[in-house]
């Protein structure tokens, strides 16, 4: 397998929902057998953000602006966005919740690079979401998504009646 891939050539897929999310991403890890690493490059036209705000708990994302300009929301502050624009997100709670949103007037194009990190969680702040995958995000793999409201109501041993233990000990 050739190890490069031109951005030109590589193998896109669409996101979106409603008029508000949306964007192309060009695979250029995964074409090329990249396993630890993600690496995509995002176009998102204006008005747009590719994803809602979010934060991984497992994942660090790197973001290197192309082109365009936008604006980048992170934790409870927001900032301006421009080509050459480097950008560093650790894995965290809220305070790290993220999201570049095109602002500008022509496509915001950036290089996102992330680690893969398995099983991941992703909490949602404006959507109060929780989200947990099993594999890297985007690949296939038990992924569920729950509202956080009340999530912390349900205690550790909350269920567990020990029945089942009881019978593998003959009790």
């Amino acid at each position: 397998m050739k190890p490069i891939i031109n951005i030109a050539e590589t193998p896109t897929v669409t996101t979106g929902h409603g008029e508000t999310f949306g964007a192309t991403h060009g695979l250029l890890s995964k074409p090329l057998g990249g396993q630890a690493i993600g690496a995509r490059i995002t176009r998102v036209e204006p008005g747009r953000a590719a994803f809602p705000f979010h934060h991984h708990y497992g994942s660090e994302e790197h973001f290197f602006i192309v082109s365009g300009t936008g604006t980048l929301r992170h934790g409870d502050a927001t900032h301006p966005v421009r080509p050459g624009d480097y950008i560093v997100h650790l894995p965290g709670g809220p305070e790290t919740a993220h999201q570049l949103v095109n602002t500008g007037t022509e496509s915001l194009v950036y290089l996102a690079i992330n680690a893969r990190v398995a099983p991941e969680v992703v909490g949602y702040p404006d959507s109060r979401k929780v989200a947990v995958s099993t594999l890297p995000w985007n690949d296939e793999s038990l992924r569920f998504v729950a509202m956080t409201e009340g999530i912390d109501r349900v205690g550790y041993w909350d269920g567990e009646d020990g029945a089942e233990t009881r019978k593998v000990l003959g009790a």
